[in-house]
């Protein structure tokens, strides 16, 4: 089988593509609006011909026109929603144009019945929570962890030791959103997350030597492979921050190993589309599972990208970012023209509010940058980010 390019090498025919977390039952329309559209968009440049349901904050024509002029694999069938109206009718369109749904996040079965979903809600919910390590993981490859109740966090939690908790839930997970790092002696301040869900992961502080994400993928015929290794950028808070593409470091065979087991059980279990295992290894030499990431992930749209249109590139250093800012994404694409047409940074994704009802004013581009030299590659990405931060 070739190495997917695209969305439709890796679902193929017959599937619409939705990459949007769903508003908890509870929550305010208004809750995590942003990200949530942000992600449904984030396909839109490695589509290709699979329908995708996006938010219409991702197809600005300016947008489009730049990622085409890149060459780069633009979805054909974009679905767009600028509401939450909008995005439940383009579901259902969906589905009565007897398609089926690939839901990258779990999707109440009301709006996405099973007998429509490439993956069952129930599937994709139990293999992202941060509980299912215990079962999907040999303990060889587990950080020492505990599943703590809500009425004794307190008492596990001191402030003196460090340590992590995420969420331990099949509902709708939304990454960093769902993890709390804390260092020895640091002020505790427990994430929204504890107030609603009645247990925990608790896990061991883990001190990290190499940090990768493994890239894999679960074809139409349920077997698992592996697309590529990424490295993955930490920032002071110990969260994802970007990754690395390309040259960088290779993982232990026997880690690599594990990954596509856990992926082959996952296909087992009738899972498929795209993954990301979070792996590493600690400075007393460890190789720890750290993340199940069972969806299409920030490291999977660079990655595709890269393939379609640069895979010199993959030989080569490169780094992904995103940029955020107030003003239009047009002005935004303008400012980086310059960068843009010198080679060396690609736009693979974009965003901006303006084209929806969210109220907040937000444009995003995600970009890679790449080139033959490590130091300079990091320097480039340093600067944008600092470019663009003020």
């Amino acid at each position: 089988m070739a190495t997917p390019r695209a969305l439709s090498d890796v679902y193929g025919p017959g599937v619409a593509v939705c990459a949007r977390p769903p508003l908890e039952a509870t929550a305010p329309a208004s809750r995590h609006r942003h990200t949530r559209d942000v992600f449904s968009a984030r396909p839109i440049a490695v589509a290709a011909d699979t329908p995708l349901i996006c938010s219409s904050g991702g197809t600005d024509p300016l947008l489009l026109a730049h990622l085409r002029e890149a060459g780069l694999p633009v979805g054909t069938d974009l679905r767009e929603f600028s509401s939450e109206a909008e995005f439940e009718t383009r579901v259902r369109e969906a589905i009565g144009d007897g398609l089926l749904i690939s839901a990258e996040y779990p999707q109440p079965t009301t709006l996405c019945p099973d007998e429509h979903a490439v993956k069952s809600a129930q599937l994709v919910g139990y293999l992202n929570n941060k509980a299912s390590i215990a079962v999907l993981v040999d303990p060889a490859f587990q950080a020492r962890r505990s599943v703590v109740a809500r009425a004794d966090l307190a008492e596990a939690t001191p402030a003196g030791r460090s340590w992590v908790l995420k969420a331990a839930t099949d509902d709708a997970h939304r990454g960093n959103l769902d993890v709390y790092l804390h260092r020895a002696d640091e002020q505790v301040t427990l994430p929204a997350f504890t107030d609603v869900l009645p247990e925990f992961v608790l896990e061991e502080y883990l001190h990290i030597n190499r940090n990768w994400g493994i890239q894999l993928y679960v074809a139409p015929d349920a077997t698992a492979r592996l697309l590529a290794v990424t490295e993955q950028r930490i920032d002071a808070a110990g969260l994802y921050d970007g990754g690395r593409f390309g040259l960088v470091s290779s993982p232990p065979a026997e880690l690599l190993a594990e990954c596509l087991t856990i992926a082959q059980q996952a296909a087992d279990l009738g899972y498929r589309g795209m993954c990301s295992l979070d792996c590493a290894e600690t400075a007393d030499g460890r190789l720890i599972m750290l993340d199940l990431n069972f969806r299409i992930t920030a490291g999977s749209i660079p990655l595709l990208a890269l393939r379609s249109v640069r895979p010199d590139a993959l030989g080569r250093p490169a780094e992904s970012l995103n940029l955020t800012v107030t003003a239009p994404l047009a002005d935004l694409l303008t400012d980086l023209r310059p960068a843009l047409t010198a080679d060396g940074l690609l736009v693979v994704a974009g965003h901006d509010t303006t084209r929806t009802d969210n109220p907040i004013r937000q444009s995003t581009l995600y970009l890679v940058v790449f080139g033959d030299d490590p130091g300079d590659v990091t320097i480039r990405r340093r600067e944008l980010e600092t470019r663009f931060s003020r």
